[in-house]
């Protein structure tokens, strides 16, 4: 075989190469977009189920936030300070989580870690006024059993306080996860599914703050 030959075949064996890298590399990016969409229509199809539930909770509380039993009136018992501070650690934790997302589409991994720990400890905050709330109105005798009224309030913003806790532990995964494998584009997509949930949060306080405590406290 001459060396024209033998050179042909090479070119030939290299062009193969570079075509099945380039077929390959295709086939990944293209199974990975497609996983990324499903994740992410998945997590959609959840978070209508959840708004579902806060549906049913706040339409729950609607027909029994009179039903008082002798028990005490929302006026006698919400203190509207608290309840404002509360949510305002809430709705700044959403801005903290939003410089998160911003650092993430820099490639700032030391500044997302630190955006979301920051928002982990206002989550926190959170959680602790409301069980600090609970404990106090129990000490006083507003218990669940007392009234139709305090069942559906103590359901209502304690399953609101159960999403947040559990946003504060996918927090705390998260900054595992950033810790081990960095801000790679499966890290990506999980902070995207977060900072929906987290949000969604916030909107679903601004519900109960307003139908709850703002409405209650004027009847």
């Amino acid at each position: 075989m001459s060396g024209e030959a033998v050179a042909r075949d090479g070119d030939g064996l290299e062009n193969a190469r570079d075509t099945f890298y380039l077929v390959e590399k295709d086939t990944h990016d293209h199974g990975e977009a497609h996983t990324g969409g499903a994740t992410m229509l998945g997590f959609w199809i959840y978070l209508m189920s959840d708004a579902l539930i806060f549906a049913t909770l706040f339409a729950t509380y609607g027909v029994l936030s009179t039903s008082y039993a002798g028990g005490p009136t929302p006026r006698e018992i919400f203190e509207l300070p608290l309840v404002a501070v509360n949510t305002a650690i809430l709705l700044v934790s959403s801005i903290t989580y939003g410089f998160a997302m911003i650092a993430t589409q820099e490639g700032k991994l030391n500044g997302t870690r630190t955006w979301l720990v920051l928002t982990g400890l206002l989550g926190i905050g959170f959680v602790g006024v409301e069980l600090y709330e609970f404990s106090t109105l129990i000490h006083e005798g507003a218990t669940p059993q007392t009234s139709g009224f305090l069942s559906a309030f103590f359901t209502l913003v304690a399953t609101h306080g159960l999403h947040v806790t559990i946003g504060i532990v996918w927090i705390g995964v998260m900054l595992v996860q950033l810790a081990q494998r960095g801000l790679h584009a499966e890290n990506q997509r999980r902070l995207m599914c977060l900072s929906m949930f987290w949000h969604f949060l916030d909107v679903v306080w601004i519900g109960v703050f307003t139908f709850v405590y703002l409405l209650g406290s004027i009847r």
